[in-house]
């Protein structure tokens, strides 16, 4: 089971006194601490199954191809090596569960709900997660594309050392979310709400739609000198040199 990780306050980020040292205070987002149990195999002589139970499983290098589980629930569970090209998880519950290097193209995660979860190097492309619920939940290492997570709600998330190509949060509610020596291409933010995000660690820090929506998050100075000519277009500035 997780160890709820103490404290939810987080760390300020700035320096000084008063209401200049408030403001530049972010909420630390809590991550999992996963301690899993004693695991026994995964046997998949009939595959996965639609609302199907899963507690301590391990599901190592398991084929889950195009296999079909959704509303299942995955408790104390550890998924290594698995492909998931075109699996459904649609609805699935994943609680207290450690995904490594799974890879695969088109997977359905959407109306799922991830809690206590890490996902560790994983190389997934075109990953459904829209209407999602994400709570301390760690995305470590590896690479995603096309990261659809509209209007799903993130809280406690921690997005550290990976590369998100074209990720879009469009309608989502992000709040305690962090990006930490994270590539962040062409995000889209469209409609998204944000409340203590800390984008600081994004680098390179890319959006390419909702750069009005950045209220709530938290940039560096270069970070803002970055983003001047989007900012500038979307207030209608023209900057002209002499």
């Amino acid at each position: 089971m997780a160890r709820r990780a103490a404290g939810g306050g987080g760390t300020g980020t700035g320096r000084g006194t008063g209401a200049a040292a408030g403001a530049a205070k972010v909420r630390a987002a809590r991550r999992p601490e996963l301690r899993l149990p004693h695991l026994t195999p995964y046997e998949d002589d009939d595959g996965l199954e639609p609302d199907g139970d899963y507690d301590a499983l391990d599901f190592r290098e398991a084929d889950l191809t195009g296999q079909d589980g959704a509303g299942a629930r995955f408790m104390d569970c550890a998924l290594t090596g698995c492909a998931l090209d075109e699996t459904s998880l649609r609805a699935a519950r994943l609680l207290d569960t450690r995904l490594t290097g799974v890879r695969g193209v088109g997977t359905n995660l959407a109306g799922a709900t991830l809690r206590d979860v890490e996902l560790l190097d994983a190389r997934l492309g075109g990953t459904q997660l829209h209407g999602a619920v994400l709570e301390r939940v760690l995305i470590r290492g590896g690479k995603i594309d096309y990261l659809n997570l509209r209007r799903s709600r993130l809280k406690d998330v921690v997005f550290e050392s990976c590369v998100l190509v074209e990720p879009d949060f469009g309608g989502a509610r992000l709040e305690r979310v962090e990006f930490v020596d994270c590539a962040l291409k062409e995000a889209d933010l469209s409609a998204a709400t944000l409340t203590d995000v800390d984008l600081r660690g994004a680098a390179p820090l890319e959006l390419a739609r909702g750069v009005d929506r950045l209220s709530g998050a938290v940039i560096s100075p270069a970070q803002l000198l970055d983003l001047a000519p989007v900012l500038a277009a979307e207030l209608g500035v023209r900057v002209v040199a002499e």
